[in-house]
């Protein structure tokens, strides 16, 4: 490995150390290779040309203490590891719990929660930054355990510290934690559809403007690439127009509510991908100038005590401004 400026770019050897141990390949790289777009990592990933411990692994292989990974010849400009150096700027979001292990934050809608994919910096960068990541006196470990959407607010939930990171992440994984979003839907949701168990594919659109960016479909059961996906939904509030949800998942798959909710026939106002794009306009008008999906409610074990936590973010006031507008007048 090296810089455009430092000659031809060698094969280069990194070591996994205990803090990086349990990560996921993909990104313990991606945090090694400062100025490298992620596209390219993934690229040199499935191509094969990275090894742990001189055999094939995939993004999701989890890297342990003391493995070697291979990394093929990869050359950086200057301009671009100077850029990737950049921190984002400062900025604290409000805070629902914190504690040496973990903090849960509320973050906004239109935060990505972090750099990539044309966005230079995002809720974890901004942390970081303020916290004085990797300065003396300052916060020596701050990673995402899961992630939302840009445009979702709501809760998100970020480790302290490695163990913490990996107990969290565990708890993900195997389906111990209680994610429930809200999320207005255009019509009437109907009272006997609670469950929806239909795979999901996720694909690049091609052309365009949208070129390379990613999609996720229903496809059916038997399909050999669809991905399980399961969400709950209950009926919390019918309004003139809409239906307000408490929707719950229990897998964790991309985009997975947007497109079960529009599989059905109900499309989450606002949203701009798999939505009604007439009546977002007509919505935007109404102040509703964002998608109404919320992370609301979220349930885990503390990874030291194993106290089982519940957070509750309210909705912001954009959305709640928006449902007052379209309540009818209680009755006098």
């Amino acid at each position: 490995m090296a810089n455009a400026s430092q000659g031809k770019p060698e094969v280069g050897w990194l070591t996994v150390d205990t803090e990086s141990a349990g990560q996921r390949l993909d990104n313990f790289l991606i945090r090694h290779l400062k100025g490298v777009p992620k596209t390219h990592v993934y690229r040199i990933i499935r191509s094969g040309e990275v090894r742990v411990n001189k055999g094939r692994a995939g993004a999701d292989t989890r890297v342990e203490a003391g493995d070697t990974v291979r990394v093929p010849p990869v050359r950086v400009s200057d301009r671009i590891a100077e850029k990737a150096e950049r921190p984002g700027p400062a900025r604290e979001f409000p805070v629902l719990l914190e504690d040496e292990h973990l903090m849960a934050i509320d973050k906004p809608s239109g935060v990505a929660v972090h750099g990539g994919s044309g966005v230079s910096f995002g809720v974890i960068e901004q942390l970081r930054s303020s916290r004085h990541y990797g300065e003396v006196g300052g916060a020596r470990f701050l990673e995402l355990v899961h992630r939302l959407d840009r445009e979702t607010s709501g809760i998100l939930l970020i480790a302290k510290r490695r163990s913490a990171l990996k107990h969290l992440q565990e708890q993900f994984r195997e389906r111990e934690t209680g994610k429930t979003y809200l999320a207005l839907v255009l019509g009437d949701w109907p009272a006997n559809l609670k469950v929806i168990d239909v795979p999901l594919h996720k694909y690049l659109i091609e052309g365009g403007k949208s070129d390379g960016e990613r999609r996720v479909k229903v496809v059916s059961k038997d399909d050999p690439d669809g991905m399980r996906a399961i969400t709950l939904v209950k009926v919390r509030e019918r309004l003139p127009g809409f239906s307000l949800l408490e929707v719950t998942i229990k897998t964790g798959r991309t985009h997975q509510i947007r497109v079960h909710l529009q599989s059905a026939g109900h499309p989450i106002a606002g949203d701009d991908k798999y939505g009604d794009f007439d009546r977002n306009k007509a919505l935007q008008k109404q102040s509703l100038k964002r998608m109404f999906l919320h992370a609301w409610r979220l349930q885990f074990s503390h990874p030291v005590s194993g106290e089982r936590v519940e957070l509750l973010a309210p909705l912001p006031p954009e959305l709640q401004t928006f449902i007052n507008h379209v309540q009818p007048p209680a009755p006098i």
